[in-house]
């Protein structure tokens, strides 16, 4: 199959994906280690997976929620924003990255998401694609190593060759992720777009409230004391 070679873009600082901003700079600075594009990238992923805590109960999807610079600000991230980040850092280090997305099911959710969110299926799930060695390599940098641990999650690795996804099966050999769909690779993240899609398929996760349906009906909730109930029946 032959690559699509990046273009400027995938370099290229914008709203969402700011690689431009300080702090983004400062963390590909920091942790941009190796000779390497190939080891650079290994260090980056490894530096937002397990830097920053997945939580899916606090979502923000407004522009400021979901810019790459707002997850080290707030020490926390779901998949997407996570993925901006990682995708923001490989920029600012020189390495040419983009955002994938795809529709998963999960299995292993926590029994508060599954009955707000009335389903398992989690659509437009992100992950960073980064080319490296002259192919794209995905790269899913959303689950820490220490949710993996309590959760029971066989945790993600990355070696800049093959690509980083989901596990079908837990440790335990129970269903974890099935991939659905393949939405494809962006050059900048689609907010409009998962924005309009999320408010159809989860009315009942997003809060209404402020009239913007853009934060998570969760944010109040622990999603780790939730995790540890779950992994304690």
């Amino acid at each position: 199959m032959t690559e699509t070679h990046p273009g400027p873009a995938a370099l290229r600082a914008t709203a969402l994906i700011d690689s431009d901003h300080p702090a983004v700079q400062a963390f590909a600075a920091q942790h941009a280690l190796g000779g390497t594009h190939r080891e650079r990238a290994v260090a980056l992923y490894l530096a937002v997976r397990d830097g920053f805590r997945y939580d899916p109960y606090r979502i923000d999807l407004s522009p400021q929620g979901m810019k790459a610079s707002s997850v080290l600000a707030s020490g926390h991230g779901w998949c997407v924003p996570k993925a901006a980040l990682l995708t923001a850092v490989c920029r600012a280090a020189g390495i040419p990255a983009r955002m994938g997305f795809a529709d998963v099911r999960n299995h292993l959710s926590t029994e508060r998401m599954r009955e707000t969110m009335k389903t398992d299926l989690f659509i437009w799930h992100g992950y960073a694609d980064i080319w490296l060695d002259g192919r794209w390599v995905k790269a899913t940098p959303a689950f820490n190593i220490e949710l993996c641990e309590r959760f029971g999650l066989l945790p993600l690795e990355f070696d800049g060759e093959n690509d980083s996804i989901y596990h079908p099966f837990d440790k335990t050999g129970q269903r974890h992720m099935e991939y659905v769909n393949q939405r494809g690779a962006f050059d900048d993240m689609p907010l409009d777009r998962i924005v309009a899609d999320f408010q159809s398929v989860y009315s009942g996760w997003l809060d209404g409230a402020s009239g913007s349906a853009t934060t998570s009906a969760l944010h109040g909730a622990s999603f780790a004391s939730d995790v540890e109930q779950e992994v304690a029946r």
